[in-house]
C-alpha cells in the first residue's frame, strides 16, 4: 500500500482511508479490503466513476487509443513510472478515461531525460489520435497544460536548455496570507521572452516526435491493447504487462532538441 502512494501526505490518506470505509460498508463488510483501498486511491486521484455518463461508440474508441498510447509510450521510455491501470470508465467531472501511474519510491530528484520522457508520455494520447484517426480532439487539452508548463520550467526554472543557458528567469511573488504564488515578475527582455518560447516549442515537438516514433513502429500493439480496452473497459497491471510482453522492445534513440528542423507550428502557451 505504501509503495502505491508516494507523496501522499496525511490528510490524502486520511481521505483514502475514508472513502475505502464507505465502500467497504456499501459492500456490507466489517473489514476494509485491499479492493476498497484501491479504489480509494483513484478515487482520490481521479475522482469517483461516472458509469452513468453516456458516451457513444466512436468517442469511446478514441478515448481506448488516447489512454492506450499513454500506456504504451510510459512503458518503453525508461524512468517511467510503472502503468497501474488503464481505463475508458470516466472519473470526476472531466476525466473520460486514464492512465494511472503509480511510482513505486519517493523522488527528490528527476534528469532532464526524465524530464522529457514525462513529457512526451503526456503527449502520446494526442499522438494516437493523429495516427489512428488521423485528426485530433480536444481531449489532449489538460496534458498539453502539463507538458507546456514542464517544459518552461525547464527552460527558465532548471537552468535546462543550452540555449538559455545556467539561469533562473522570472521572480515569483508570494502572498503570505494566502500561502501560495499569485503572480510573476517577468526580469527579462523581449528577445529573451522569445528565445524561451522557441526552446519551449522545441522541447515539446521533440518530445512529440518521439512518441510519434514510438507508436507508429507499435501500430499493432496499439490495436490490440485498444480493443481489449473497449471490450473490458478496465487494464490492469498485469494484464497490460502480459500484453506489452508479446512485443519485443525496441530501442528508440535520444532527441537531441539542439537538432531539431526549424518548423512553422503555432506554440501551445
Amino acid at each position: 500500500m505504501a509503495r502505491r502512494t508516494p507523496g501522499l501526505v496525511g490528510a490524502d490518506l486520511e481521505n483514502l482511508v475514508n472513502e475505502a470505509a464507505l465502500l467497504a460498508a456499501r459492500h456490507n463488510r466489517d473489514k476494509i479490503s485491499m479492493d476498497e483501498l484501491e479504489e480509494g486511491i483513484e478515487r482520490v486521484m481521479a475522482g469517483p466513476e461516472r458509469k452513468s455518463r453516456l458516451i457513444n461508440d466512436h468517442e469511446k474508441r478514441i478515448i481506448a487509443y488516447h489512454e492506450t498510447g499513454h500506456a504504451i509510450v510510459a512503458k518503453v521510455l525508461p524512468g517511467s513510472d510503472p502503468v497501474h491501470k488503464i481505463s475508458i470508465i470516466p472519473r470526476g467531472h472531466a476525466a473520460l478515461g486514464y492512465t494511472l501511474q503509480l511510482p513505486e519510491e519517493d523522488r527528490f530528484l528527476m534528469s532532464k531525460s526524465e524530464l522529457m520522457n514525462r513529457i512526451a508520455v503526456l503527449l502520446s494520447g494526442r499522438v494516437s489520435e493523429e495516427i489512428v484517426f488521423n485528426d485530433v480532439t480536444s481531449g489532449a487539452a489538460n496534458d498539453l497544460e502539463r507538458a507546456t508548463q514542464t517544459a518552461r520550467q525547464m527552460v527558465t526554472q532548471l537552468g535546462m536548455s543550452e540555449t538559455i543557458g545556467l539561469v533562473k528567469l522570472g521572480n515569483k511573488r508570494e502572498e503570505i496570507f494566502l500561502g501560495r504564488d499569485i503572480s510573476e515578475d517577468r526580469n527579462y527582455s523581449e528577445e529573451v521572452a522569445y528565445k524561451i518560447d522557441q526552446e519551449v516549442k522545441a522541447i515539446i515537438d521533440a518530445c512529440y516526435e518521439r512518441a510519434k516514433e514510438i507508436l507508429t513502429q507499435r501500430r499493432a500493439l496499439m490495436d490490440k491493447i485498444a480493443g481489449v480496452l473497449l471490450e473490458r473497459e478496465v487494464i490492469d497491471a498485469e494484464e497490460f504487462e502480459r500484453l506489452m510482453s508479446e512485443e519485443t522492445a525496441q530501442e528508440i534513440p535520444e532527441v537531441r532538441i539542439d537538432k531539431l528542423p526549424d518548423n512553422n507550428h503555432d506554440f501551445l502557451a
